[in-house]
């Protein structure tokens, strides 16, 4: 690292946050980060989280006439400080396209034509009402996203599981944080973080596993980087299978061969117990050690079901099991440097020493993901750097939502609120008392897991879906075989979105939703804050929120009764519903009246008063005198969490002679996702137009390909042509090749492989084998 910046400085420097392009063609965002927002006569300024990555950065949104006009930073915002990214400065841009959806279609004679909200609505009601009688609830289906607000998340999962006795509720979280809840729930026995956004800035060593935090969440890594400017001691450790931006911050860039993460965290483990650093009065006080399953595959078959099971181990039996993991092994499956290996493992085994892991994407979208988080959590529990300032392990969330809604609603086919299951009798019980519902009616057996629901869409055990707020036949792995799926007859796809995007073309309704401050919502972020705003905006007319449109389907269905009547008030009532839930349990969120009163509040809150570190006396109030750290959301272990014995095994798929590159994807600044609304806004998709690929100049040369031509990239799954970039943003090494998936002119996870996570049901998106070829 050059020179230490302030998060300001970050975030102006241009080609890393606001590129030098963005800024150059934005005016207001050029005057939002200079602090110089207009101020025009009859702009009206309130509180709201940004709409992008789960860091729920908070934006100050100025408005006139029902119009949004401009934006800038919170200088309130306890999490983000007043500072954007360049996408969050770019927020007005997303509302206001020129191909915004204004009506509902109805594909009638093969094509998408105008229809009413009564015509629209009622049809989409007929078609469930129909497929639940002719089929049953296992043949509807509903999906969601992280960017679904906490009333569209409660309102689907309620009418699924207490009106029709469905259980398949699924969101596109599976896709990017599911390898988290189940890291969290296996170790704690309770979702989301112990730590929080300020232990980034407390730590003496920070660790990335596999995390480009400078582009997936560049707000959090300017604090890291001011922080260091204050402490130049601190240690940035940058561990990933390319290089990124940021690994030119890093004190320590370490490259490692992709999988090879499981065998890193278990060869740190080894020389910890080699060092006599355990810290044994913490792991005999707060830990119990068990085993699950191994060789468990990789969820490729249609219908396969996987349960781990868990065996009690003594200490002495993890020593044993850590004895291969020696520090030469690890570096010949990793690449990385026996030296680099020792070092990682001082930095924990240094009691003075403040260390703290961060992750995202490239540990949860991974064929073992469940199994790294519970290898990343091991380090921290043998050296007792957990639940204190500086630190500890943070899974940092990728969509704004997926905390609050996805993983807290409980928006997944096992899950219910707060934690809670379907398969729990007693879980289903308080369901149904809160929902007024016969407990019969919620369905013990889990529904389909994101993967499985596609294919079940493919093979027709699924016939009537309903897709609000992501682009699933650009997002899914293996996406042609899930494009041909939803082509086949006897299908019923509903679409709600803002634009039209490739998942609309395969609608059988498309439904115009209103978006972002233009209805009032709840978003709840990675640092456990719930966050609410009000309507800022007016939607253009004939569009309506995603949680309104559930409603009237299921009045239509003649289950009104489980929703509120009042459009007024229905946003406060879902929610204050909802929070019952949660009061008691250890995950209480504030009050509506708390919320609107406040920037957010980080859960537990007790007696209107937020929680900034779970598990720990004094600050968590469900840890009680003397017991200084406490993980009492795991019952079963006494209130202990686990270490897990979880080894090495390699990846689905490997390069061969006739694959012989490693094929990954990943996320880019300018972009979210699959682009529906960053392409929208005209100064990003100036920045970055089109995907193009990352390859090393010699595997490019190998087949006759300069900078910036055109290749051919397969997989056994299919093929995408993209235009090579030997020095971009990122860098990858030889026998590695990258991409992002935000052009869905480009269909890159034709290539992907729809291997899984079997415990979490993610897929991994950063290993399959490709070839590349001159196109």
């Amino acid at each position: 690292m050059s020179k230490p910046l302030t998060r300001r400085d970050f975030l102006r420097e241009g080609g890393l946050c606001a590129t030098a392009a963005t800024l150059a063609s934005s005016p207001l965002a050029a005057a939002a980060v200079a602090k110089g927002a207009p101020k025009g006569p009859g702009i009206a300024w309130a509180k709201a989280p940004c709409r992008f990555c789960g860091v729920g950065c908070g934006v100050m949104v100025g408005s006139r006439q029902g119009r949004v006009v401009a934006v800038k930073g919170d200088d309130q915002h306890p999490g983000s400080k007043g500072l954007l990214c360049a996408k969050g400065y770019s927020l007005p841009g997303i509302l206001t396209g020129g191909d915004r959806l204004t009506s509902p279609l109805i594909r009638k004679n093969g094509r998408l034509v105008k229809a009413t909200w009564d015509e629209a609505l009622d049809l989409v009601a007929r078609r469930f009402k129909e497929t639940l009688a002719a089929k049953g609830p296992e043949a509807v289906a509903i999906y969601g996203s992280g960017q679904w607000m906490i009333t569209d998340g409660y309102a689907a999962t309620k009418w699924f599981r207490a009106g029709m006795g469905s259980n398949n509720v699924e969101a596109n979280a599976r896709l990017c944080m599911a390898s988290a809840v189940t890291g969290f729930m296996s170790t704690f026995g309770s979702d989301e973080p112990m730590g929080c956004f300020e232990d980034l800035a407390l730590c003496d060593v920070l660790i990335m596993w596999g995390n480009n935090m400078a582009e997936a969440h560049p707000v959090l890594f300017g604090q890291v980087l001011e922080s260091k400017g204050a402490n130049p001691a601190k240690r940035i450790v940058d561990l990933a299978t390319r290089r990124t931006p940021t690994s030119d911050f890093a004190d320590s860039h370490l490259l490692m061969a992709p999988q090879s993460d499981l065998a890193i965290a278990n060869g740190i483990a080894h020389l910890l117990l080699k060092k006599g650093a355990v810290d044994k009065a913490f792991v005999e006080k707060h830990v119990v050690f068990k085993r699950g399953k191994e060789q468990i595959g990789y969820g490729l078959a249609d219908k396969s079901r996987f349960a781990d099971e868990a065996k009690k181990v003594t200490f002495e039996e993890y020593a044993a099991f850590l004895e291969t993991y020696t520090p030469e092994h690890v570096a010949r499956l990793s690449g990385l440097s026996v030296a680099a290996l020792e070092q990682l493992a001082g930095y924990f085994a240094d009691p003075k020493l403040k260390v703290m892991s961060v992750w995202c994407m490239g540990v949860n979208q991974h064929s073992r993901g469940t199994w790294m988080n519970n290898l990343i959590y091991n380090l921290h529990l043998l050296t007792g750097k957990i639940c204190k300032p500086g630190s500890t392990a943070y899974s940092v969330t990728g969509q704004p939502s997926a905390c609050g809604t996805v993983r807290e609603v409980g928006d997944l086919a096992h899950r219910l609120p707060a934690d809670m299951v379907v398969m729990n009798p007693e879980h289903r019980a308080i369901a149904a008392k809160i929902w007024k519902v016969p407990v019969e009616r919620i369905n013990p057996k889990p529904g389909y897991h994101t993967v499985e629901m596609f294919r079940a869409l493919d093979r027709g055990d699924v016939t009537c879906m309903w897709i609000q707020v992501t682009n699933p036949f650009v997002s899914l792995p293996n996406v042609d075989r899930f494009r041909k799926g939803a082509r086949k007859d006897g299908r019923f796809i509903v679409v709600s979105d803002v634009y039209p995007t490739e998942t609309t073309g395969f609608a059988d309704v498309v439904l115009p939703s209103a978006m972002w401050v233009e209805r009032e919502g709840f978003f709840g972020n990675s640092d456990r804050r719930t966050q609410h705003w009000d309507q800022l905006a007016e939607p253009p007319k004939g569009c309506l929120p995603d949680d309104w449109q559930i409603v009237e389907v299921a009045r239509r269905m003649g289950m009104g009764d489980l929703f509120p009547r009042d459009r007024a008030t229905y946003v406060k009532d879902l929610y204050e519903e909802y929070r019952q839930f949660t009061v008691g349990t250890g995950k209480d969120i504030g009050t509506y009246e708390e919320l609107k009163a406040n920037r957010g509040l980080r859960w537990p809150v007790v007696k209107g008063k937020e929680t900034a570190r779970r598990y720990v006396e004094g600050e968590d109030p469900y840890v009680k005198a003397g017991e200084g750290i406490s993980f009492y959301k795991n019952k079963a272990d006494g209130g202990r969490a686990v270490v897990w014995l979880r080894p090495w095994e390699g990846p689905a798929e490997v390069p061969d002679a006739e694959y012989p590159l490693w094929f990954t994807t990943g996320r880019m600044l300018e972009h979210w996702h699959t682009g529906t609304m960053t392409r929208r806004v005209p100064q990003l998709n100036r920045a970055q137009p089109k995907g193009f690929l990352e390859i090393h100049p010699e595997d490019a040369k190998a087949v006759g390909v300069a900078d910036g031509g055109l290749v051919k990239v397969t997989s056994r799954r299919g093929s995408v042509t993209l235009p090579c970039r030997f020095e971009a943003r990122g860098q990858v090494p030889r026998g590695t090749v990258y991409t992002s998936f935000f052009d869905e002119s480009q269909l890159i996870n034709a290539v992907t492989q729809d291997s899984i996570c079997p415990i979490s049901a993610e897929p991994d998106y950063k290993k399959c084998a490709c070839k590349v070829e001159k196109a």
